[in-house]
């Protein structure tokens, strides 16, 4: 427990409600219920006296306590307070957008939801922005920029950000292999050896056959990475670098809108530090690729 409250604009401190949205899958239920008004509703929270939360929540005054504690804090005013600031700070940082607010409704306009899209994908930017740990992301730079073979893999939206990285690897000349299949994933992982790296990506962390395949490759000997929501799940634990994504999702989780973007910005910040890194060497090779590519559309015309 710390000796002093969090307060989120401190350094190196990530704003409470992405804390809160990141260990929301840890918590007990009625735990839940609290961390979940917190995240829907932040604004109301200043509104509410210990008592008024619990009722709303449907719990005690005892669990608002502990979800304080859980987060860090052994005053509910302090909690509150650190939330208005990260309300305060997400009013900034999208003060340019439509004044719209909520989970996508129903009765939602396309106006609407285009609002609540544009939102929830600017702010998942933000904070990731803010919860990436500069030191990890250095770590994984250097992993990739050294390693002989990248082995991806994730399931469903995930694996369209292992392709987006592989495509990017490859065009500058680094062996990157995705894989969609889970058996021809934990297949791969397996062949791989000390020198090599396994990247694994899941908005939960939680994802059988992704944890199986990071397990794999880090039994092989691979340097193993997980791009993830939860600094504390399965993935995370079977992973020697974590690059944690600050995703904000819709009732729409199945669409994975504000992870996948998330995850996106993660994999375009290890490509461009591999890319840089080797600067000379990978701008000749995007401008041989561009050249090919452009020399075969012409060829076909």
């Amino acid at each position: 427990m710390p000796t002093h409250e969090p307060r989120a604009d401190e350094p190196g401190q990530r704003p409470v409600l992405v804390r809160i949205r990141a260990i929301l899958p840890e918590l007990r239920p009625s735990e839940q219920r609290i961390a979940s008004l917190f995240v829907s509703e932040p604004a109301l929270i200043a509104e509410l006296s210990i008592a008024e939360l619990a009722a709303r929540c449907d719990t005690s005054t005892t669990s608002v306590v502990r979800f304080c504690k859980r987060m860090g804090y052994e005053h509910f005013k302090a909690l509150r307070m650190d939330v208005l600031r990260d309300v305060a700070r997400e009013t900034f940082e999208t003060a340019g957008l439509p004044e719209i607010s909520g989970d996508i409704d129903r009765d939602d306009t396309l106006d609407d939801i285009v609002a609540k899209v544009s939102m929830a994908e600017t702010l998942s930017i933000a904070d990731t922005a803010k919860v990436l740990d500069i030191d990890a992301l250095q770590a994984a730079v250097d992993a990739v920029g050294a390693t002989p073979r990248v082995d991806i893999f994730g399931v469903g939206a995930s694996s369209f950000v292992g392709l987006d990285l592989q495509q990017k690897l490859t065009r500058i000349g680094r062996t990157a292999l995705n894989w969609s299949d889970p058996h021809a994933a934990w297949t791969s992982a397996a062949t791989l050896r000390p020198g090599t790296v396994a990247i694994a990506v899941s908005h939960s962390g939680g994802t059988v056959d992704t944890v199986e395949f990071l397990a794999i490759a880090r039994a092989a000997g691979a340097t193993t990475i997980a791009i993830t929501n939860h600094d504390h799940s399965p993935l995370a634990e079977q992973a020697d670098i974590v690059l944690t994504t600050a995703a904000r999702e819709t009732g729409f989780r199945s669409g994975a809108l504000g992870s996948r973007i998330a995850q996106l910005m993660v994999v375009d910040c290890v490509f461009i530090g591999v890319a840089q890194a080797s600067y000379d060497q990978s701008m000749e090779a995007i401008r041989n690729t561009y050249a090919a590519v452009h020399h075969l559309r012409a060829l076909r015309r």
